[in-house]
């Protein structure tokens, strides 16, 4: 059996997050933790050569190993890694293993809970993509508020060339993807189920036109596998390791975005939040995590951007570039004496060069080249022996 499908077997045979798997993994590989299974199960003796290589386990260790393999025994007889795959071609997928180029290798950030394999429809280069990215999630029971703010903010990082990554759940979730596929689709939806299973089905059309947009659909489950409530709370964990930062928009106190956020703490990802009124339930998670520092205030894209350590390398984006020329003032460039004497400029009476060098604070010597300096930028005129500052429309 190839390394491929022992990694699409473990996928279906245990629960997401299961740590004791990951371990066996990572000491014996996925084929050889799989044998090290089989074998188990059919009574052969396989501790002492796990001890061999991790060393002797604790009385703890050894009953985690046996609860494991009892609940891996029910599991094992309905895995069939070729079917499954065969189910993913249908649906044009690839899966995505550990060595493969298109591996994100944000995952293995989470050691021995990273998932064996990835289930993929859509853009399959997800080691490509999620180097520039971040997770905007959030309530499902969102307010048109926090659904404007999670749409404008997906729309101006996906400007930028940076994936969006969340849940495609209702509420935050659903207006994030909206917001990238409405840009040019670079949009991830980590599923709790299968990638056939479109889940809530409410979102059925959204997922598909994700996968039309050029984004993808990923899961660590195969595929007709059903999204249940502690695959949910697993999934958390792919979102939050997946992005380069973490943005909360709306969240009740207990809430899954919460449970992203914590995540991605525990990962040393950023985590920003977007405030909200002080008297909205919605925003009271986000408020919660401001106060406890958790998370840093972010209100729009680019600050979204800085958070995950992306300005400087962004594509150009048209809505935050006019953002950002509107903010900016155009004698900025100049330098602070220049800018001193310039502030020190009279609107309307002429003042001599002396007096402009009092009211600005510097020598005679430094307003005569200040004021030479402004004159032929347009922002000063000489009137008889005095200065005046000129006034230029910033239209």
């Amino acid at each position: 059996m190839s390394d491929l499908l022992a990694r699409a077997t473990w996928s279906g045979l245990v629960e997401p997050g299961d740590a004791v798997a990951g371990t066996l993994v990572g000491l014996l590989g996925a084929q050889g933790a799989l044998a090290w299974v089989r074998h188990a199960l059919r009574g052969v003796p396989q501790l002492s050569r796990l001890e061999a290589l991790h060393g002797p386990l604790a009385e703890a260790d050894r009953r985690r190993i046996e609860r494991a393999l009892a609940r891996w025994a029910v599991r094992l007889p309905d895995c069939d890694p070729v079917r499954d795959l065969d189910r993913l071609d249908r649906l044009g997928g690839a899966l995505l293993v550990p060595g493969d180029p298109r591996w994100p290798a944000a995952m293995d950030d989470l050691g021995a809970e990273a998932p064996f394999c990835l289930w993929v429809r859509g853009t399959a280069d997800l080691g490509g993509s999620l180097v520039r990215s971040a997770a905007v999630v959030g309530s499902r029971a969102a307010t048109s508020y926090g659904e404007r703010v999670a749409f404008d903010l997906a729309d101006g990082l996906a400007g930028a060339g940076v994936w969006v990554v969340s849940g495609g759940a209702y509420g935050i979730d659903a207006a994030a993807h909206r917001g990238a596929v409405a840009r040019d689709g670079r949009t991830l939806v980590l599923l709790a189920g299968g990638v056939d299973r479109a889940y809530p089905a409410g979102n059925a059309r959204l997922l598909e036109a994700v996968v039309g947009a050029g984004g993808a659909l990923a899961s660590e489950v195969p595929p007709i596998s059903l999204p249940t409530k502690s695959r949910f709370l697993q999934r958390n964990r792919l979102i939050a390791a997946a992005g380069r930062a973490t943005v909360v928009v709306e969240a009740a106190w207990r809430s899954g975005a919460m449970s992203t956020a914590h995540h991605a703490a525990r990962l040393l990802r950023p985590v920003g939040a977007v405030p909200g009124p002080v008297t909205s339930m919605a925003s009271a998670g986000c408020h919660r995590l401001l106060r406890d520092g958790v998370a840093v205030c972010v209100t729009d894209a680019a600050e979204v951007r800085e958070l995950a350590g992306l300005i400087g390398t962004e594509l150009a984006s048209g809505s935050d570039a006019a953002a950002d020329a509107r903010a900016a003032r155009p004698h900025d460039a100049l330098d602070p004496v220049t800018r001193r004497v310039l502030d020190a400029l009279p609107r309307r009476t002429p003042a001599p060069l002396d007096r402009v060098a009092s009211v600005a604070g510097v020598t005679v010597a430094e307003a005569r080249g200040a004021v030479g300096l402004l004159e032929l930028e347009g922002w000063a005129a000489r009137r008889g022996d005095g200065w005046i500052t000129v006034v230029r429309s910033t239209s």
